[in-house]
C-alpha cells in the first residue's frame, strides 16, 4: 500500500493483520519488552504514557523513544524522535481489536509530519519490513501465547544480486524450494535444526521461510535476503542483504539465545561475507 498523505502535512502507513488470541493475549506480545521478544526483537517498554521505549537490533544498534499512549488491552503508541539522522520524528500507533473466534484485528499505523518527499521511501519501507515478523507473530500466539521468549537479529550483507543470494541461502540452509508444511533439518549457524515449514513468501525485494523449530527446543526461525531500496514491484538490484531472526520459547533460554547469537553471525560472515 504506497503512504498516503493528507492537507496538514501528515505521511502514513498503515498495516492491519489477523491474529490469534485475546486482546490480553496479544497486547503482552506487542506491547512489553518481554512480547516483542516472542516475534520481533529484544526490547524494553516502560509501562506508561511518558515512559521509555527502546528496542534492540543487535551489534549496538538500537532505537528508542517514548511512550505517547497507553490503554491496555487495546491501544498502544510511541513517539521514535532520533530514528535517522535529520528525520523528523516518526509515531507509531497500535490498536488491538477484538473479533470472535478468539481472534483480534492488530492495527499498526507510522506517521510523520513533514512538508517534503525526502522520507517517503524509508516510510514506505516499513510497511514492508513488517510482514515477515507478523507472521512469527501469528505463530507465536497460535501455538506459544504467554510463553516467556529470548530471540536475535543477525544480519549480512552479501554478494551478489538478490535472487542468486536467495539460491546460496536455500543451498547453504537445506531450504531450498521449501514448502509449507514440510519438515526441514539442517546444520547451520552452529547449530542444528529441525522443524515445519510455516510460511514462505518471495517478491522482487525480500524472500524469506518461517520455520516452527521442535529441535534442539521449541522455537522459530525467520530466514532470508531482502534488497534495499526496491519496493515490491520493482526489480532488484546487484546486491542483498540476509537476514536471521531467532526465536527460543520457553524458561532459560537466554543463554541459548546469546551463544546461537554469535556462532549464527560468524556463520552469516564465514557464508556471505
Amino acid at each position: 500500500m504506497p503512504i498516503k498523505k493528507d492537507e496538514t502535512g501528515k505521511r502514513w502507513v498503515e498495516m492491519e493483520e489477523l491474529v490469534p488470541g485475546t486482546p490480553e493475549q496479544v497486547w503482552q506480545a506487542v506491547a512489553t519488552g518481554p512480547g516483542n521478544a516472542a516475534w520481533f526483537v529484544e526490547g524494553q517498554i516502560e509501562p506508561r504514557v511518558g515512559g521509555a521505549f527502546s528496542l534492540d537490533f543487535g551489534e549496538g544498534t538500537t532505537t528508542k523513544g517514548e511512550v505517547t499512549a497507553w490503554e491496555p488491552p487495546h491501544r498502544f503508541a510511541y513517539v521514535e524522535r532520533d530514528w535517522e539522522p535529520g528525520a523528523p520524528p516518526v509515531a507509531t500507533e497500535i490498536t488491538i481489536t477484538a473479533r470472535s473466534g478468539n481472534r483480534c484485528v492488530l492495527r499498526m499505523v507510522h506517521s510523520l509530519f513533514t512538508s517534503v518527499d525526502d522520507w517517503d521511501d524509508q516510510v514506505e519501507g516499513f510497511e514492508s519490513g513488517w510482514p515477515g515478523y507478523f507472521a512469527v507473530l501469528r505463530l507465536y500466539l497460535a501455538r506459544f501465547a504467554g510463553t516467556s521468549a529470548a530471540s536475535f537479529l543477525a544480519m549480512q550483507p552479501a554478494r551478489g544480486d538478490a535472487l542468486s543470494v536467495w539460491q546460496k541461502l536455500g543451498e547453504a540452509t537445506g531450504l531450498a524450494g521449501a514448502s509449507v508444511g514440510e519438515r526441514r533439518a539442517s546444520t547451520s549457524g552452529g547449530e542444528v535444526w529441525s522443524g515445519v515449514v510455516e510460511h514462505v513468501h518471495q517478491d522482487a525485494r525480500q524472500r524469506y521461510v518461517l520455520l516452527r523449530l521442535d529441535s534442539p527446543a521449541d522455537g522459530a526461525l525467520l530466514i532470508g535476503t531482502y534488497a534495499p531500496g526496491v519496493t515490491s514491484h520493482e526489480a532488484a538490484g546487484d546486491s542483498a542483504n540476509v537476514s536471521v531472526g531467532r526465536y527460543f520459547y520457553g524458561n532459560s533460554q537466554r543463554g541459548a539465545a546469546r551463544e546461537r547469537a554469535a556462532t549464527w553471525r560468524s556463520w552469516l560472515s564465514q557464508t556471505f561475507g
